[in-house]
């Protein structure tokens, strides 16, 4: 394949990485906390973590995982937001050789039921804000051993305000032995400091990460991403910014720890070169997010479009340091030309679009950081092939359209446990279909066109029109129900609902708190539309494009 893409590569951006150099996260966790003991790692809310700190805990916790009878390839499920103890409790898992599901703490006890029950998660553990939607679907699930921690347990600050900080609304509270048997986590970690750590191999090929998205299709699917996967994005994505990163640096996290972007680019790359991490609980909360961001002036700050959008409106946000800025990366959604022009203005920086999926660990394509916004998603990395292919496999020719392919040593060994749903988006000889409509140009650029698919895409965060309108069509008053995307000024994208009443008396507000009882926030229709009958094929499937180009005018 004529990779034409090369010839736009920045300057000692090499055309192949070598994936030895990283076997697997293992090795990263420990080869880093041996380098940069003395340096720290994570800071949250004034609280700080060395890398010493991190190796000892994390190996504590692993230990403490193999004394409760867990082996390597027992999966555990992490319900947490950005807290010190993420990092402790992912890498000690990892050192254990477990597979770690991440789990979105917004889960409503429907979706983190599946999630348990799907992937098979021996142990789990939660911040106790969420604990009660555990208890709910305990009993239904392979879950044999519950960790519960809160929010201040490893903080200097008074866990009161730390809670209103984790949620914008009061969740109730659940302490740890409401849940039978549950443990806490700080109890968990003490325990481990007594034990040995046994040694585990772990290699390219075992398994890291069940990653759940949906894919190109509506059902939660877990992304089997292999230490050899996230290993190598990590080196591929290290390589793209050059030697000037490797002097340590201090990074702002504001997406969540569990989103695959934040935990490849900001935990794993930036780890192994061992900077300090600051992480954002609550990037909702602006005035505490731009409190951290001028005591720790950011050398590297990642974000979704309307994250930059929000910063860029704020009180305050003219009064930061953007002297050291070195990139700003945006990703998880498209970033609007007009916010990029904006935030150049604003910080002196060049808001870089970088492009991928969960099922590339997610980095497939990303524009050189020195380059103005264009408006495209990049250039596939390092080690990296991305092709332009029509319905039947076959490559378009340059500047046409068609689904992008990907193929590279960071595309998911398949969805667990689901062969048929494999097969549907790979491809012959390695190549994953993204389910993403683009065009490449003559200089190796990647555009993004449409969305193959009708994915929702709400503040980066992928919303499936089928799960909305299955949740919501159990209402007794809908007869039926079409979920479309409407574009929204704040979230990029919201969702909005066609429904056909069967009880004529029905509200815009029933029908969205009976969608708030299974389905996280972001999902949740933001309007809703009444109409006699919906546009339909001569088979009877809905027309959301239809609906679509009816918002649209």
């Amino acid at each position: 394949m004529d990779r034409i893409w090369l010839k736009s590569y920045p300057p000692g951006v090499p055309a192949e990485i070598d994936p030895s150099q990283l076997r697997s996260l293992k090795e990263l966790i420990e080869q880093t906390c041996q380098a940069h003991g003395d340096r720290v790692a994570y800071v949250q809310m004034g609280t700080q973590l060395t890398y010493r700190q991190l190796d000892e805990r994390s190996q504590a916790f692993a230990a403490y995982l193999q004394q409760e009878g867990f082996r390597k390839g027992d999966r555990i499920a992490i319900m947490l937001p950005n807290t010190l103890q993420y990092p402790i409790a992912m890498f000690g898992a990892l050192r254990a050789g477990l597979t770690v599901v991440n789990t979105n703490p917004l889960y409503t006890a429907t979706e983190l039921e599946y999630q348990l029950s799907d992937s098979g998660a021996a142990a789990l553990l939660v911040l106790e804000n969420f604990a009660h939607v555990v208890q709910q679907v305990l009993p239904r699930t392979k879950v044999r051993r519950v960790l519960v921690t809160s929010a201040g347990e490893m903080l200097d600050f008074p866990k009161s305000l730390i809670v209103n900080l984790v949620v914008r609304r009061v969740r109730k509270q659940v302490p740890p032995w409401v849940i039978p048997g549950a443990v806490s986590f700080r109890d968990a970690v003490n325990s481990g400091r007594r034990l040995r750590l046994n040694p585990v191999e772990v290699g390219p090929e075992d398994l890291a990460f069940l990653q759940y998205t949906g894919g190109t299709t509506g059902v939660a699917k877990g992304a089997m991403l292999s230490h050899g996967n996230v290993s190598t994005n990590v080196l591929q994505s290290a390589a793209w910014i050059g030697k000037s990163f490797d002097e340590p640096g201090v990074l702002i996290t504001a997406i969540p720890l569990y989103h695959i972007f934040a935990l490849t680019a900001n935990c794993m790359m930036f780890a192994r070169l061992g900077w300090k991490n600051v992480l954002i609980i609550n990037p909702r909360d602006l005035p505490a997010m731009l409190g951290d961001m001028k005591k720790h002036p950011a050398n590297f700050l990642s974000g979704v479009n309307t994250l930059f959008n929000a910063l860029l409106h704020a009180p305050g946000f003219s009064g930061i340091d953007f002297s050291r800025l070195k990139v700003t990366l945006g990703g998880g959604m498209a970033v609007q030309g007009a916010v990029a022009e904006r935030w150049k203005q604003a910080t002196g920086c060049i808001l870089t679009q970088a492009w991928g999926l969960t099922e590339t660990s997610p980095a497939a394509c990303i524009n050189p950081q020195h380059l103005d916004f264009n408006g495209s998603i990049g250039l596939p990395i390092s080690s990296t092939e991305v092709s332009i292919k029509s319905d039947s496999g076959e490559d378009v020719p340059l500047g046409e359209a068609g689904e992008i392919c990907v193929r590279g040593p960071q595309v998911m060994k398949g969805y667990w446990n689901r062969p048929d749903e494999t097969a549907k988006v790979m491809l012959p000889e390695g190549w994953l279909r993204t389910g993403d409509v683009g065009r490449m140009d003559e200089n190796g650029f990647v555009y993004i066109e449409d969305r193959k698919k009708d994915m929702i895409l709400v503040s980066g965060f992928n919303v499936y029109p089928n799960e909305v309108e299955a949740a919501v069509v159990t209402h007794p008053g809908i007869l039926e129900a079409a979920a479309v995307a409407q574009p929204d000024e704040h979230s990029g994208e919201v969702v909005a609902l066609f429904v056909v009443r069967k009880d004529p008396a029905l509200t815009e507000h029933e029908v969205i708190a009976h969608a708030r009882k299974s389905l996280a926030g972001y999902k949740v229709p933001k309007h809703v539309y009444f109409r006699n009958d919906l546009p339909k094929t001569n088979v009877g499937k809905i027309l959301r494009k239809a609906l679509r180009e009816e918002i649209a005018n």
